[in-house]
């Protein structure tokens, strides 16, 4: 059942992981979605050639979203092109070096909070002007905010900003019946996890989650379509773990 169908959606970071799984799963509901990448045009190029396999209307945008004004940019063309706004998925992000506070640098930490931030409030500013009564805005976030990593600061500290502007946006855009929530993935069976980390640690993560395995990019975008959806209309201000139990 096409419970998007007539919607109009954007994913920031849809190419590859849980950006690219979003894409696809709210396309196979029915909505067209304008998605953002960086820098991998084969990875884009493969998600709009799939979703169009299954029928589904899907584009690809290529911006920095560091660059000022490109998250105004891409909302208000998204916007343009498909008569509306209905969905907003906010799930680019980048990190800096994995080191200590000490050796973090100001370059480093401006990068991360620009991504991850001020792309964020941005685009959630650009839709508490412009998106169409009962919307649905959906911010990624990581188990990093209760389960701080060392080296992680500026990572940490943008979900953080991330998940606060999350909870003020809720009560602000409650009476037009738009929701804002977050959701907070766990480990994630990603080309970024993996390169990131060694085998060993990956199995030793799975073994401490409850369900006993890492995530998989569908299992968030699942969670992400719930609240994008009808039977998401009553839930808001939440910041919905979706790691299997690990926190």
């Amino acid at each position: 059942m096409a419970v998007l169908a007539g919607k109009a959606a954007v994913v920031t970071g849809g190419s590859r992981g849980i950006g690219r799984a979003v894409v696809l799963r709210l396309a196979r509901d029915g909505a067209a979605v304008v998605f953002t990448y960086a820098r991998n045009g084969e990875a884009a190029d493969e998600v709009v050639r799939q979703a169009e396999k299954a029928d589904g209307n899907v584009t690809a945008v290529q911006l920095d979203l560091a660059e000022p004004g490109a998250a105004e940019e891409v909302l208000a063309g998204a916007e343009r092109q498909l008569g509306g706004l209905d969905v907003l998925v906010n799930n680019a992000a980048t990190q800096s070096e994995v080191v200590p506070i000490a050796q973090t640098t100001e370059a480093d930490f401006d990068r991360v909070m620009a991504v991850n931030a001020r792309s964020v409030f941005l685009t959630v500013r650009y839709a508490a002007r412009h998106m169409r009564e009962g919307g649905r805005i959906v911010n990624i976030s990581t188990l990093n905010t209760v389960l701080p990593a060392p080296g992680n600061a500026p990572y940490a500290a943008s979900k953080g900003a991330l998940e606060q502007l999350t909870l003020v946006a809720s009560r602000e855009l409650g009476a037009r019946g738009i929701t804002v929530n977050t959701v907070s993935p766990g480990a994630t069976d990603t080309d970024l996890l993996n390169a990131a980390n060694e085998p060993e640690k990956l199995a030793m993560v799975a073994g401490m989650t409850p369900l006993g395995r890492l995530g998989q990019p569908e299992d968030v975008a699942d969670v992400v379509a719930f609240l994008a959806g009808p039977d998401g209309r009553w839930l808001t201000g939440q910041n919905i773990r979706a790691n299997g139990g690990l926190v």
